[in-house]
């Protein structure tokens, strides 16, 4: 963590209630696109360079107090939608979820899904509609004034996912409130429940897009996947749900690609987005290609 790094974080408790004459120590945690702290009690977050662009703070805040009062997200103590500096309690005792963890902490794919599965059934109402093909149009006009490229071939993918919102809309699924960017580094796991953080893109959604993100984030296997579903339903699921799940492994791809060039143009230094990019609609395609996609969709198309 650098000498700026904490002096941020200081300028940034020195404005806020009950952490002005915080003194103690400071912990960087994780993240991509912003600067999230440890300071005792407390977890500081704040946002990254660019990120006023598609993030609405306002509903971000709505969300992340609902998600706490659904039991699946930690306290919010103080949000700022104008400066999008957010304070919520800090829990002791979990371990930051990887791709590795979810492989070697046994159940936690269970956990997540269990985890979805409360917040899902809550009923809460998030102000936000996550839209897919309506954000994939929102983030190409936020690049159309950008000097990025695009992967070869992306706007044929695009064209080509027609058939998949066709099969999408065929049978409308219910909406719930849904976390709808389940990277790893947003589940805090204590081994006998999953806590779920940052609710940045969150919103009214399918909330199988939430499965099939998460698969895909934490590169879920076959059994992995198993648990987690067996998890949410406590049944298996229908041809069609489980359709939907597969669908949206590629759908996040296919948008996270787009999210990940953005964070390219505004010269995030976090990862190498070009990269990350890359690969995201790589292996989107792959997925599509895959011999056993289309009977998905068509699962989905036939309900």
């Amino acid at each position: 963590m650098s000498e700026d790094d904490i002096a941020q974080a200081r300028a940034a408790m020195a404005e806020l209630p009950g952490l002005q004459d915080y003194k103690g120590s400071i912990e960087r945690l994780g993240g991509l696109t912003n600067l999230v702290f440890r300071a005792g009690d407390y977890c500081l977050r704040i946002p990254g360079k660019g990120t006023e662009e598609y993030i609405d703070r306002q509903n971000e805040a709505v969300a992340a107090r609902e998600a706490a009062k659904a039991g699946v997200s930690p306290e919010v103590l103080h949000a700022d939608p104008d400066t999008g500096v957010m304070v919520t309690r800090y829990i002791e005792g979990t371990q930051t979820m990887s791709p590795e963890h979810f492989r070697s902490r046994k159940g936690s794919p269970a956990r997540a899904g269990k985890a979805f599965r409360q917040l899902h059934e809550s009923g809460t109402q998030f102000p936000f509609h996550f839209e897919l093909f309506g954000m994939i149009d929102e983030y190409l006009g936020i690049l159309s004034g950008k000097d990025v490229k695009l992967p070869d071939g992306y706007h044929d993918v695009v064209a080509e996912s027609a058939t998949i919102r066709e099969a999408l809309a065929a049978h409308p699924a219910k909406l719930a409130a849904c976390h709808c960017d389940p990277l790893c580094e947003n589940f805090l796991d204590t081994g006998e429940k999953m806590w779920i953080v940052d609710w940045e893109y969150s919103g009214m959604n399918d909330p199988m897009w939430d499965l099939g993100d998460l698969s895909v984030e934490g590169e879920f296997n076959s059994e992995q996947d198993a648990e987690m579903l067996a998890a949410y339903f406590s049944r298996e699921p229908t041809a069609s749900e489980h359709g939907r799940v597969v669908i949206y492994k590629a759908m996040c791809d296919l948008l996270w690609t787009l999210w990940g060039l953005i964070q390219l143009a505004n010269d995030n230094p976090a990862e190498d987005f070009r990269a990350y990019a890359d690969g995201r609609f790589a292996r989107c395609k792959a997925l599509m290609a895959e011999r056993g996609f289309p009977a998905h969709v068509d699962a989905v198309r036939n309900g």
